[in-house]
């Protein structure tokens, strides 16, 4: 703990990376605990698809922020920075590190920032008038739809391409919950750090990553990707919003035998692969991080780095 603030690391990197792996070996070697970073592994019965450590691995470090929600639960930044700073204060006081690992960046900024969120959370009531609106948006053109957002919110309009849908939606559905326009919030963050934070991002080159991906998603599929995403539409949950993640809505075609399993996995490995790309721009272009390439130092040597980094701030 350095000026009273927390003393917690951090570390990102784009999806298939090898974040969880490296942040467990972290764990051990610095009594710490493990809060994940990632928007989906919150859902409970979302364990292939989301990538989850094995309940070994929850054992051998304690994790959280892993199964606390069902599918059809909403979750956004303002929630995960509410429960995340409970847990850092809760493990600081039992005397060891918080971890943050994961890739969802705007969950990472917005818990190690002082940024203010506003509370999304409305009425059962409300709520149905906001999703019955977004519904009937949904039939709009992406050029409609982002029009729409131009009449009353034209600062955002500019800053997203019509064609970036699941942003202008968002947009849409932050003025709708909270009758304030996203353009306004965003002018109103501060960027000073409300932890000691050590961020640390992993990398590799992008032939590696890319073939990583590839990989991962073979040993998905394998390990019953498309029947946990069928058990998740059978019971309801396809049009919740944790059905439209990466690894989900490329295989609800499949399970509605409206495409082949083959072509859905030619089409996730792509839909990952962009992601990453999106990611390793976010994280360089937004964070101020000390990046390790896991392809040009070993894991002890990696660790040796970050032993020398946190001397640095004692």
């Amino acid at each position: 703990m350095r000026d009273g603030k927390p003393f917690i690391i951090v570390v990102v990197g784009p999806t298939a990376v090898g974040k969880s792996d490296f942040s467990i070996e972290l764990a051990k070697r610095f009594n710490g605990e493990i809060i994940s970073g990632d928007s989906m592994q919150v859902y409970k019965q979302m364990d292939i698809g989301t990538a989850k450590v094995s309940k070994e691995e929850m054992n051998t470090v304690p994790h959280h922020m892993i199964d606390i929600l069902e599918p059809d639960d909403n979750f956004s930044a303002y929630a995960f920075k509410e429960r995340a700073q409970r847990l850092i204060s809760e493990i600081t006081e039992r005397g060891r590190t918080p971890i943050i690992a994961g890739g969802t960046g705007l969950y990472i900024q917005s818990l190690i920032y002082d940024y203010d969120f506003d509370d999304e959370t409305i009425s059962d009531e409300e709520n149905e008038r906001v999703e019955a609106k977004l519904k009937q948006l949904e039939q709009l053109s992406n050029d409609e739809l982002h029009a729409y957002l131009a009449t009353f919110d034209k600062d955002s309009a500019r800053d997203i391409h019509p064609n970036n849908r699941k942003r202008v939606v968002r947009a849409i559905q932050y003025y709708l919950k909270t009758k304030k326009l996203l353009s306004s919030r965003k002018k109103m963050q501060h960027g000073d750090l409300i932890y000691d934070t050590l961020l640390l991002g992993i990398e590799m080159s992008r032939n590696t990553l890319y073939q990583n991906i590839n990989e991962r998603v073979d040993i998905m599929l394998e390990r019953g990707l498309l029947n946990e995403v069928e058990q998740l539409v059978n019971q309801g949950y396809e049009s919740c919003q944790s059905m439209q993640a990466i690894g989900y809505k490329e295989m609800v075609p499949v399970v509605k035998g409206e495409m082949d399993l083959e072509d859905a996995a030619v089409i996730l490995k792509q839909h990952s692969r962009n992601y990453a790309k999106r990611q390793m721009t976010w994280f360089k272009n937004k964070l101020d991080v000390v990046w390790l390439d896991k392809e040009q130092r070993s894991l002890s040597l990696m660790l040796e780095e970050v032993s020398a980094l946190i001397k640095t701030k004692e």
